[in-house]
């Protein structure tokens, strides 16, 4: 067995001790049951607590699965899906949301790194932006009413949607010349191309125009807990001039630093159970797994189709629950 399986499996273990442990604590003072009804609110619901977190966890393992297949983060489905269909208040959703994202992320952050694509020069400004304006962004989804966040959210879910669609990628961008901005902050880098086994320099441009786009991708990070791997590469890529793969992998470690900064919110606000977050991204990771291993079967293009026709679903559901005309 790999080293890298070992690790993993040593981590899934860990969350199923917790998630245990969490079960024998509520055969003794009903704390799960108290965790769950806590996270429904008013809902009623005639269903034992215990079967909330099993339907959770097979739930996210067919959007694990859908997420790497689509060529999109698990935040993204996670929250307008869960967010809609579960009984769970939108702020444990998104709290559990960031985790997911979280989660992900620095399972690929540090072997990004270490192949040299994600670029700290790169990631470090924008992480600092997006970072700061996530906590500010986490402070008011936490303050408004749950049907203004469905509402909202809905209408953000089909704009990426949007995005998602129309959104073309460049392996290589034609960056001219640098800009003042990157050459100050030394941005550009070299990475080695395996397929072509070529070194890619690269450098970017528009710094500033994408810096001030990752305070409002960072805001509606932590407003919402969707992550924002969904906004940084276009953003880095299309805007700013790096190649793509070098976008995606930055992206995935500058999550890591977005989403701690916004689910310390959550965690402080009270907002993460673990009886949503455990089951959440076990389900999460196992799928990702499978996805991985089903990705060289099938074409991705089909698959987006889906998960864009989900994601419209979703979105259509969340704007017109927190509108109050899909209860």
């Amino acid at each position: 067995m790999s080293k890298r399986a070992v690790l993993f499996l040593a981590f899934i273990m860990i969350l199923m001790a917790v998630f245990a442990a969490g079960a024998v604590n509520a055969s003794t003072d009903s704390g799960a049951a108290d965790q769950v009804g806590e996270a429904m609110g008013a809902s009623d619901s005639s269903m034992p607590w215990w079967v909330w977190p099993l339907i959770l966890l097979a739930v996210t393992f067919v959007l694990g699965v859908l997420a790497v297949l689509g060529g999109v983060g698990g935040g993204v489905l996670f929250v307008p899906i869960v967010g809609g269909f579960f009984p769970f208040s939108m702020d444990f959703v998104r709290g559990a949301g960031l985790l997911v994202a979280l989660a992900g992320a620095l399972a690929a952050g540090p072997g990004l790194l270490k192949k040299g694509l994600a670029d700290l020069r790169l990631a470090i400004p924008v992480a600092l932006v997006a970072s700061t304006t996530a906590v500010f962004g986490a402070m008011v989804g936490l303050a408004l009413p749950d049907n203004i966040v469905q509402a909202t959210l809905g209408a953000v879910i089909l704009g990426i949607v949007l995005i998602m669609a129309l959104a073309k990628k460049s392996e290589y961008p034609d960056v001219q010349k640098a800009d003042a901005l990157s050459n100050a902050m030394r941005i550009s880098g070299v990475y080695h191309e395996v397929s072509s086994g070529k070194d890619v320099d690269w450098k970017i441009h528009r710094t500033l125009h994408g810096l001030i786009l990752f305070i409002f991708i960072g805001f509606m990070a932590g407003m919402f807990g969707l992550g924002a791997g969904w906004a940084n590469v276009p953003v880095l890529n299309l805007l700013m001039g790096a190649p793509l793969k070098v976008s995606v992998a930055s992206s995935k470690f500058l999550l890591s630093i977005t989403d701690t900064s916004a689910a310390w919110m959550y965690l402080n606000a009270g907002a993460v159970i673990p009886m949503i977050v455990v089951p959440s991204i076990i389900g999460i990771m196992l799928g990702s797994i499978v996805g991985v291993k089903i990705l060289a079967r099938t074409k991705p293009s089909a698959v987006r189709y889906i998960v864009l026709v989900m994601l419209i679903f979703a979105g259509v559901r969340a704007l017109l629950k927190g509108t109050g005309v899909w209860e």
